[in-house]
């Protein structure tokens, strides 16, 4: 803390230190500076946000085909293909696309959705509950969270 003093003397003490004179907030009165190494600070900055992109994780929504006359064993590839997704972190969204007649028998599609979502056993937990939109039956899954004891 130096005090108030006109621009040209802040100039002259920052420029005897070897450093900047940065503009904290230009639009107080009198505006606040601060003598500083501006480099040094611009590189910390710059460390500090590759650290904090290093650190995320990005989540990816992988997506997964029923039909609504698919089989149990075809069932079951898809239930441990959907497994490892959520083993792995990523959201997993799970549609049936109805063609012709079907569309008729939507309540058929969501009965086929509530079987592959018991054949997961815990693994996923609904994010999005099973939605008809159009001729496609939606439903969302996310890894389920594990219990810390």
């Amino acid at each position: 803390m130096l005090g108030i003093m006109s621009a040209k003397e802040a100039q002259r003490l920052a420029e005897e230190a070897g450093l900047d004179l940065v503009k904290i907030s230009p639009n107080a009165v009198p505006p606040v500076c601060k003598v500083m190494d501006y480099g040094k600070y611009k590189y910390e900055q710059a460390k500090k946000g590759k650290e904090s992109r290093q650190n995320q994780k990005v989540i990816e929504v992988k997506e997964i085909y029923l039909s609504m006359t698919i089989d149990v064993g075809d069932m079951n590839v898809k239930a441990n293909q959907t497994m490892k997704f959520l083993d792995a972190g990523n959201k997993v969204k799970v549609s049936i696309k109805m063609k012709g007649r079907q569309n008729a028998h939507a309540s058929m599609g969501v009965d086929v959705m509530k079987r592959f979502f018991e054949m997961l056993g815990g693994k996923g937990a609904m994010e999005k509950p099973i939605v008809t939109e159009g001729k496609t039956i939606i439903m969302m899954l996310v890894p389920a969270p594990v219990n810390k004891k």
